[in-house]
């Protein structure tokens, strides 16, 4: 009896083949890095025409790969706004590090399953390392950290509210919300990233239980009223249990006076969890790290590496001192999981997830390349690139609107921002600058006060580009 074998030359082609198939990939990606900066920074293609081009795609029978792979580069050059661009000045998505886009392949190719320790112990061991690092970053005991990696910060943030609602309400994990005597709630800037209101959704408290902070002049969170609100909801039979601070606000870069919510949140037996979801790479300079002071307090801690950690999405990362905690939050048991092997943790028993992508590999192959001292200079380089663009606009006579050490530059000004349409005008602003295709920046309200916002992304900005940002503007406001 003959044994027969699966051929498929695209599933599964020869080797000769596969060593030409990743050649060609290669240059494409090579080309498109090199290229990338003389690229229109933002798509220009309508929905249906990028719809009647990719329909053309039937599946009925095999295509050559070299021209599958040469379109796909094509429709993701076109069809793509570049935030890896130099003059990107947009949201927390940098252009990554390559040696984590490398790292990134080899965990497609290696592909480990991550569920269980016995399945990859190589990859869970290293994204445990990882966990532990950056917990002695944020200040934590040595070896003291546990975590998971996570698909971004939404979902670290959502670990972390499952966690103190767990420590705090054992009930909660079998009985859920209705075996408890009130109604849990939590707290957050007005300012935070509003994905604590899908957190709140999706874990049946509703969003109604999100709390949002007013904030003070400096668009911090204002502890004084945090306090009123906790006692508030207390007096009223609800049941506070947690306090979000942010490290880096995704509107302004601003961090929360963490020490002070610290302080709050203890006095009222409340968690409290840092959402530095962009902000915490500051821990990896001396020189920033002292504008997140208070973070080492932090019961749990959220931080992106694929915002200014510049490692490719997506890949974000929770941190906390209790395992055990993490344990009771996610404990299950399946008769076709395999057993635990002592002294380790099996990721799907301590986290949200249970089989996903060896997503800590491209943070630390980055890692391991650069260094601690390579990210520092990273993080340090694009932060005095903010203060030069703030320099370069203050003397083109624009009014900066936010306070940050941070990279993120948000300003108005310039006759447009008065009256009830100014909001209409700066988002004219932003349409045309975008347009242009030279240079991209957004829009935001700042407590309700609209502003243009730009934030360096990419570790390639460099002062002749902020410089042109604001030509760009000049020219703009001119007509041109």
């Amino acid at each position: 009896m003959s044994e027969e074998e699966f051929n498929d030359p695209g599933i599964n082609p020869p080797a000769a083949e596969r060593a030409a198939m990743l050649e060609h990939v290669s240059s494409l990606v090579l080309c498109h890095l090199d290229e990338v900066n003389t690229l229109p920074i933002a798509p220009i293609a309508t929905p249906a025409q990028m719809r009647e081009r990719i329909a053309g795609y039937d599946f009925a029978g095999p295509l050559p790969w070299a021209e599958v792979l040469d379109d796909a580069a094509a429709m993701l050059t076109e069809w793509n706004l570049h935030t890896k661009h130099r003059r990107h000045f947009g949201l927390f998505n940098p252009r990554p590090a390559y040696s984590a886009v490398l790292g990134d392949m080899m965990s497609a190719a290696y592909n480990p399953q991550l569920a269980a320790w016995s399945h990859a112990p190589g990859a869970v061991e290293i994204e445990a390392h990882l966990i532990r690092y950056l917990g002695s970053l944020v200040g934590y005991p040595a070896d003291a950290a546990a975590g998971s990696f996570t698909s971004g910060g939404a979902e670290a943030n959502l670990t972390g509210l499952l966690l103190a609602l767990s420590r705090r309400f054992p009930a909660i994990a079998e009985g859920g919300v209705r075996a408890l005597p009130g109604r849990p709630v939590f707290y957050a800037s007005a300012e935070s990233h509003l994905a604590w209101l899908k957190v709140a959704h999706s874990t049946g408290l509703g969003r109604d239980a999100v709390r949002l902070v007013p904030v003070d002049r400096a668009l911090r969170m204002d502890v004084r009223e945090l306090g009123h609100l906790i006692e508030a909801d207390a007096a009223a039979g609800h049941l506070p249990f947690l306090v979000a601070g942010t490290a880096g606000t995704t509107s302004a870069g601003v961090v929360d006076p963490l020490p002070d919510i610290a302080r709050t949140a203890r006095e009222h037996g409340l968690a409290f969890h840092v959402d530095a979801a962009w902000g915490g790479a500051a821990l990896m300079s001396p020189k920033l790290r002292g504008v997140l002071a208070g973070i080492e307090q932090a019961d749990s801690v959220t931080i992106d590496a694929h915002k200014w950690l510049s490692v490719p999405l997506g890949a974000g990362v929770f941190v906390c001192r209790d395992l055990e905690g993490l344990r009771r939050a996610f404990r299950v048991s399946a008769a076709y999981m395999p057993a635990a092997v002592d002294e380790t943790v099996d990721p799907y028993s301590s986290s949200n997830q249970w089989s996903r992508r060896f997503v800590g590999l491209r943070l630390f192959t980055a890692l391991a390349v650069s260094g601690r001292p390579g990210f520092a200079s990273m993080v340090e380089h694009q932060s005095a690139m903010g203060e030069r663009l703030r320099s370069l606009l203050v003397r083109a006579g624009w009014r900066l609107v936010n306070t940050t050490a941070l990279p993120v530059v948000c300003f108005t000004g310039r006759g447009l921002d008065t009256g009830q349409d100014a909001a209409a005008r700066l988002e004219r602003v932003v349409a045309r600058v975008v347009e242009r295709g030279n240079c991209w920046i957004s829009a935001t309200r700042l407590n309700g006060q609209p502003a243009l916002r730009a934030c360096v992304t990419s570790f390639e900005t460099t002062e002749s580009d902020v410089a042109a940002l604001v030509r760009e503007l000049d020219e703009v406001l001119a007509g041109k």
